[in-house]
């Protein structure tokens, strides 16, 4: 190791002061720490001049996580190795070597974030199949509001893969867009108070159609919510989890299924059919924060036609390609 006899004295006072009986460190994390700070030593001869571990500003330490994050070294990494950076320079501070830190302030890169299950067209086409005529024919009144909850359920779990809604998004959502969606376009009010408009794909719209016929009968006077719970009120959004969850398993899904689920299905489905980001970003409501890609609005009449051409459940087939939608 190329560093100064000095600096290594002090390196080493370090790493006892870790392995003392009050720092409670293992050998494992000790260790760890003095690999980090050899990889620290080494870029700083070798990229900055053989700067001093004492004499480094944010800059160089930035440097230093950049170099890591280049060389593939995964985030979790990356921190541990900042972790190990403060920790010498609280140590050097406490020994009066340095009056600041300099590796306060600097982050990390963010980790990737698991992305949610989707759910393959096989997996859809059992949650979101509709019972036969026949069996949907009851007459007591019991298993007539059990079909018309099924009814409501089918509808909201349609419209939240069809348009890639979010959970407070869908039981947001009032009367007064029904006549839209009757035109193939629903709008919400998203994170931020932000509106926007998305497209409703015709079975979709078909569901909901349903879900209107029987409505009423469980809605309570003047209540405007599209979507009422058996109570008569505004949905709440555990009910929504509960049903969309057990419905999943009733019909023979294995994994626990959320709303975020069918929304995230909705993305990867466009996305893998259209190659279009920019189209599914805006339809699921996305701000792009990062300083490298600039936020890009495109006009509905594109969304729409992506949208039209790429989503699974857009249109029906065959025999209702050439059906108009309503507009009453």
């Amino acid at each position: 190791m190329l560093k100064s006899e000095l600096e290594s004295e002090w390196l080493s006072k370090f790493i006892e002061h870790l392995g003392a009986a009050e720092r409670g460190l293992s050998q494992h994390t000790i260790a760890a720490y003095r690999r980090d700070l050899d990889n620290f030593c080494n870029y700083l001869i070798k990229s900055e001049n053989g700067l001093k571990v004492i004499e480094c500003s944010s800059n160089q330490i930035r440097g230093f996580v950049a170099h890591r994050h280049r060389l593939g070294i995964g985030s979790r990494s990356i921190q541990r190795n900042l972790s190990a950076i403060r920790s010498l320079y609280i140590y050097f501070i406490r020994e009066q070597l340095m009056d600041h830190n300099p590796a306060v302030g600097v982050l990390s890169p963010k980790g990737e974030r698991p992305l949610p299950s989707t759910l393959d067209a096989d997996q859809l086409e059992s949650l979101l199949h509709y019972p036969s005529s026949e069996s949907t024919s009851k007459s007591s009144n019991g298993e007539s509001n059990l079909e018309h909850l099924l009814l409501r359920d089918l509808a909201m779990f349609e419209l939240l893969y069809s348009s890639g809604l979010r959970l407070a998004e869908l039981a947001r959502i009032d009367l007064d867009v029904v006549n839209s969606i009757h035109s193939g376009i629903v709008r919400v009010l998203g994170k931020g108070n932000k509106e926007r408009e998305v497209p409703v794909g015709e079975k979709a719209q078909l569901a909901i159609e349903r879900w209107l016929e029987v409505r009423d009968e469980l809605a309570d006077d003047g209540e405007q919510a599209l979507f009422v719970s058996k109570r008569g009120g505004r949905i709440a959004h555990r009910t929504i989890q509960q049903r969309l969850d057990k419905i999943g398993k009733d019909r023979g899904l294995e994994s626990h299924i959320h709303p975020h689920i069918l929304r995230h299905s909705f993305a990867t489905h466009i996305l893998e059919s259209s190659g279009n980001l920019r189209a599914v970003q805006e339809m699921l409501g996305h701000e792009n924060i990062t300083t490298t890609q600039v936020y890009t609005n495109l006009d509905f009449q594109h969304l729409a036609a992506v949208y039209d051409k790429a989503h699974p459940r857009a249109q029906i087939k065959a025999q209702k390609s050439n059906k108009k939608p309503r507009r009453d």
